[in-house]
């Protein structure tokens, strides 16, 4: 835990503190102090009323939009970057705040041994970069550093004209931006984005009291550079961000060094990343250190050989790792070589694994849906000691000031990027997955608000809802279902049995929370609301766009966020409202609210929000991803 992180207040003006005289004063003559009073109230009034007028800015004017019907989604004109600016009214940005002195920054990295970053995919959506976000707070916390993230996200897409969030959110081409050809040869607006904050998709106040964290900005300010000079595409400028000394540095030539974890060090071909070795492995194996730590490519530690059997070379032609299970087939198969051994009993038989030079570790289950980092089902698996290579091992000891690990390791990797030698450190990862990288608290709180108007819509009742994704899993021939109206029909036969699911649940009392997660509370609601009726209207987030196919959805009950939001929430909320990606997050969050939740398995969205319902204390037979 860090220490209080808000800003000490202003030290009391000398002033302030001897005001005895004017009391006294005051005090012998009745009149002038109703005068004095009455004259101070009229002054503060103006000076009030002056201060809520905003300051001048000549290129400020009233935008001349017309306002959809808050209950009709097709009156929404999406992202058409050739319709009229059909748009709620927003509130223009509001100040920075949170903003941390370099006081404050030097305080958070003083307990810790540096710094650790990322090259992180800034071009990747949302929930793959919070995937990434998760896997990165591990790391920095195995190796007891203060994580520096990006102080800005991107934005795919503006909900109405772009030229209407350009106004309120740094427009920039993704390509040029990011560095990435992913959208040439799109039409021109289809390349834009916005560059937005990252308080306004992470409350990092929180995050910070959890563990040290500070921005990429933060960074550069505390070494006396410009916070503007930030890498736009995510990776760490190996070179810039190394000229010019922390502020606090007395030695204004020692400039502040830096150690690259490769990144086929960190997931080399045969061999597993874990987050570190046990002591008990080490003694098994007989772990043995490199006297040599800048020629080991990778690994400060190496198993020295060990003896083979033929239990071990047969599971070695299985693979390196294996799922439990199969490592069961395994030894059941070559019974002859097991001997007399109960393979009932898990403990006899990791020992015997043991024997044969093969460890257990611990991950989550991914049910075939890799995509989604599931985190809600555990998993054992059983790899090859001498493929094991220890995250904390190899690299804590580092005495750089910026560690960094480089390149992309969410690809094809569970939930957290590495395994787990204990599970207890499993069930940590997992708790800080669903309680420490949340949302602004304005996106909860709205997206309670929402909540509540979808139950008014069922009459009291638990309400359901679905994601839908369209667009590009459409192009790709990765949705469920081509057409809109088989799409929709396969939506509402996974929510009726959903349905059915909820009222067994109401009259059988049996509700159950995730045993994976530790802490969690059954969701009250659960328990309390009366189930669904078939004709209820249920929620969608899709990011489908075609007038015609939204038209089917909500003739088939779907209720849109368009149809739940207000003006006076648009109004509230603020600019970033218009913004897609921030849209997608209230739904999110609305979604983690439903009574029952249907999505794609192979979407992180839908992933993202089943980790969630977890940690809300949703029951897992309320959630169905195919």
């Amino acid at each position: 835990m860090v220490r209080d992180l808000l800003p000490l207040l202003p030290s009391e003006p000398h002033t302030a503190r001897r005001p005895h005289r004017w009391r006294l004063f005051l005090h012998s003559n009745g009149t002038l102090k109703i005068g004095f009073f009455s004259i101070a109230f009229i002054i503060t009034g103006i000076i009030v009323y002056v201060a809520s007028f905003p300051p001048y800015d000549p290129s400020w004017r009233l935008p001349d939009w017309h306002l959809p019907s808050r209950f009709d989604p097709d009156s929404l004109e999406l992202a058409d970057p050739n319709g009229p600016l059909h748009a709620p009214s927003p509130s223009p940005p509001s100040p920075v705040s949170d903003v941390l002195t370099l006081e404050q920054i030097r305080d958070i990295v003083a307990p810790t041994r540096g710094f650790f970053s990322r090259d992180y995919s800034l071009h990747l959506g949302w929930n793959n970069v919070r995937y990434i976000f998760e896997a990165a707070l591990l790391q920095a916390e195995l190796l007891n550093r203060t994580l520096v993230l990006p102080s800005f996200l991107y934005a795919r897409a503006c909900e109405y004209n772009i030229t209407v969030c350009a106004n309120y959110a740094t427009m920039v081409n993704k390509g040029d931006a990011m560095g990435s050809g992913q959208w040439d040869g799109l039409p021109i607006e289809q390349q834009m984005g916005f560059r937005i904050p990252i308080s306004a998709m992470v409350n990092i106040t929180h995050l910070r009291s959890r563990q040290p964290v500070i921005t990429a900005s933060e960074y550069l300010r505390l070494h006396g550079q410009d916070p503007e000079s930030e890498s736009g595409n995510g990776f760490w400028a190996r070179q810039s961000y190394h000229t010019h000394p922390n502020v606090f540095e007395t030695n204004k030539t020692k400039t502040p060094s830096l150690f690259v974890i490769e990144n086929h060090w960190y997931s080399s071909i045969n061999t597993i990343r874990v987050d570190y070795i046990s002591e008990a492995m080490k003694r098994r194996g007989k772990l043995e250190r490199h006297s040599e730590p800048y020629h080991y490519n990778g690994s400060a530690e190496y198993w020295p050989p060990q003896e083979t059997t033929e239990l071990s070379v047969f599971l070695r032609w299985r693979g390196h790792v294996m799922e439990w299970g199969t490592a069961m087939s395994v030894l059941e198969e070559k019974s002859d070589l097991v001997g007399d051994v109960d393979l009932h009993d898990d403990q006899v038989v990791e020992e015997l694994l043991n024997v044969h030079g093969w460890e257990v570790l611990h991950s989550f289950n991914t049910f075939g849906m890799d995509p989604a980092k599931l985190i809600i089902g555990p998993a054992r698996l059983v790899a090859q000691r001498s493929s094991i290579r220890g995250f904390k091992d190899d690299f804590h000891d580092e005495d750089a000031d910026v560690v960094v690990l480089a390149g992309e390791t969410h690809g094809d990797t569970r939930a957290g990027a590495m395994m787990f030698t204990e599970d207890l450190q499993r069930k940590r990862f997992a708790s800080s997955v669903v309680h420490s990288l949340i949302p602004p608290q304005k996106v909860l709180d709205l997206a309670e608000v929402l909540s509540l108007r979808m139950r008014q819509r069922t009459g009291g009742r638990m309400w359901m809802g679905a994601h839908m994704r369209r667009g590009d899993f459409v192009e790709f021939g990765w949705a469920m279902e081509m057409g809109p109206e088989d799409h929709i029909q396969r939506v509402k036969d996974r929510l009726q049995a959903g349905r059915t699911a909820l009222v067994d649940l109401h009259y059988n009392h049996n509700w159950q929370t995730y045993d994976d997660l530790d802490g969690v509370m059954l969701d009250p609601e659960q328990a309390t609301l009366p189930p669904p009726r078939a004709e209820d209207p249920f929620f969608i987030a899709t990011d489908e766009r075609d007038p015609d196919a939204r038209r089917t959805f909500a003739a088939a009950g779907a209720v849109f966020l368009s149809d739940l939001l207000t003006m006076e929430d648009r109004r509230d909320f603020g600019w970033p409202l218009m913004i897609t990606d921030l849209v997608a997050l209230v739904e999110q969050q609305l979604l983690v609210r439903s009574s029952f939740f249907y999505g794609h398995g192979l979407s992180s969205f839908a992933g993202a929000i089943l980790n969630m319902r977890a940690g809300r204390g949703a029951d897992p037979r309320t959630t169905v991803l195919d």
